[in-house]
């Protein structure tokens, strides 16, 4: 079993009878979600699911997982999804896929958000390894890209997969992939990204993990983040 199965299975068995739990998307996330069908199919686990992306939806409908549409939530008992990055203060940045509108929702949605790494994700800062990803309406995104530069940034719009044309998320937005400079704090970076005009939403998720479940070497720290 390698450190991304044994974290998701950690994860899995926080889960109880009656949750509604959201689907993260990811390698992590679909052991995540093969583990809760798996609890389902032979321990009886009652469950109702609700997906962060296409992806997830499908996995979880194709193993058996009652689902229940995002316009229909109001809240969730537990959100679960892995993290790109993750800072000793447990801020995050997520977003090298493409649904950070969905996934920011469901986390602020949780009563609890369990994030499951391993030890390759830890840094010192934000954006240590990865760029931003700034997610913009696309006819904003000269305006933003512009605005952001003024402010030091660099980078441009994310390709797709096939390297032939530009990443477009679920609901139609462009991602701009933005290095900012390293002196930057996480909290300076959000809320400069918030306030700025354009931007759909972003990739850090500042003050939302509850818990962060790390695997290294066969074992799995729980590292609990203070409210």
């Amino acid at each position: 079993m390698n450190d991304k199965e044994l974290v998701a299975r950690h994860a899995a068995a926080m889960v109880k009878d009656g949750m509604l739990v959201g689907l993260g998307t990811g390698s992590t996330a679909n052991y995540f979600i093969e583990e809760l069908a798996r609890r389902k199919q032979e321990e009886g686990l009652r469950i109702t699911a609700a997906a962060s992306s296409v992806v997830s939806s499908i996995k979880a409908r194709q193993l058996g997982l009652p689902l229940i549409g995002m316009e229909h939530l109001s809240r969730l008992d537990l959100y679960v999804d892995g993290a790109d990055e993750v800072t000793p203060d447990s801020t995050l940045l997520k977003g090298r896929g493409y649904d950070l509108v969905r996934e920011k929702l469901m986390a602020r949605a949780a009563d609890a958000f369990i994030v499951l790494v391993d030890q390759s994700k830890l840094t010192s800062r934000i954006g240590e390894r990865y760029p931003i990803p700034v997610e913009v309406m696309p006819f904003a995104w000269q305006l933003v890209k512009r605005a952001l530069e003024s402010l030091g940034a660099q980078g441009d719009l994310r390709p797709n997969s096939a390297k032939d044309g530009l990443a477009i998320t679920s609901h139609g937005s462009l991602v701009l992939d933005m290095t900012f400079d390293a002196n930057l704090q996480s909290q300076a970076l959000d809320e400069m990204l918030n306030a700025t005009p354009g931007v759909v939403e972003h990739g850090i998720f500042r003050g939302l993990a509850n818990t962060v479940l790390i695997a290294a070497n066969g074992q799995v720290e729980e590292r609990r983040v203070a409210a």
